[in-house]
């Protein structure tokens, strides 16, 4: 997989082109040959983010690269260069390895490269890349998925973490450690993006269950039912769901529990207090409890959680 070359054109971000030139652009070990040869492909000159830049060569040039890298787009609301997807279909066609960073995934998925595979993207656009490509199996709650010749990340830093993990598979855990050192990042992140994602409250005040979200919120630390939720809401439990359904796109017992874990994460972030106090203050009674149901929905510990996220 010598040659990696990165696709750019206009309305892709330049957080993700700059960070795929920089990690392939030589081993600091010396040991891997031959290391990659690195092409940034576009139409012509191209603006990324707020830089103008001029591409090495044409987007033809795809289709004769070993890994084509998909770098973020900005609108993902904005259709996909017809020039753009032929040229991620004939790289895909002739066997090149695809790589999605970030929002780069709807390109991807609107050339068909995603269908039938499971793919993700950042946390903030699964739910859209979900919606409009039903074929792609997406995963909010990971940093990157490898299908083999077809790979996608989640957000700016769980792109790093991607590239890195090309480097790895392709020359060892060595070389890709002295990559992770010279760029002064880890070389291998825990967990998901699932501990990165904020789950704020519906904020239509207008809406018959709006007065029920606070409520719940000031009492998290207390046991509480879905039947306790529709007596406070004066509606049936059945109802409840619906309206649930509607606004949070969940039920009330994952919204619930869910909230007792964001507790969970501030307290942690943000106080000194024992995993068995904010289990309780969380309304999750022991602290083997929050163990297990932070791991599960996290992804990480919560004694892991705490040393990445603790406030000064």
């Amino acid at each position: 997989m010598t040659t990696v070359a990165i696709a750019a054109t206009d309305g892709m971000l330049h957080f993700e082109v700059g960070m795929a030139c920089e990690v392939f652009a030589r081993d600091p070990t010396g040991q891997a040959d031959p290391w990659y040869e690195v092409v940034v492909c576009g139409p012509g000159p191209v603006r990324v983010g707020r830089f103008q830049m001029e591409p090495d060569d044409g987007l033809d040039r795809l289709a004769r690269a070993d890994t084509v890298i998909i770098p973020a787009v900005e609108d993902v609301d904005v259709d996909v260069s017809p020039d753009l997807l032929d040229a991620v279909r004939a790289a895909h066609a002739a066997g090149a390895r695809m790589v999605s960073l970030c929002t780069g995934a709807f390109v991807l998925a609107a050339a068909g490269v995603l269908d039938g595979l499971r793919a993700t993207t950042h946390w903030a656009h699964t739910e859209a890349l979900a919606a409009r490509y039903p074929r792609v199996r997406v995963d909010p709650d990971v940093l990157y998925v490898d299908n083999g010749t077809v790979l996608a990340s989640a957000g700016k830093a769980a792109a790093i973490d991607l590239c890195l993990h090309l480097i790895r598979r392709d020359h060892g855990s060595t070389v890709a450690n002295a990559v992770a050192r010279r760029l002064v990042v880890p070389p291998h992140r825990a967990g998901g993006q699932a501990q990165y994602v904020t789950t704020p409250v519906p904020a239509r005040d207008d809406h018959p269950i709006a007065a029920l979200f606070p409520w719940v919120l000031q009492r998290l630390d207390r046991p509480l039912t879905v039947e306790d939720l529709a007596r406070q809401a004066n509606m049936s439990s059945r109802n409840l769901a619906r309206h649930f359904r509607a606004v949070t796109g969940t039920t009330p017992l994952l919204w619930l529990s869910t909230q007792r874990i964001r507790r969970a994460q501030e307290l942690l972030e943000n106080t000194d207090d024992s995993i068995d106090v904010i289990a309780e203050a969380a309304g999750l009674g022991t602290a083997t409890t929050l163990r297990r149901h932070f791991h599960r929905t996290v992804g990480v510990p919560p004694d892991a959680y705490r040393r990445t996220f603790r406030s000064a």
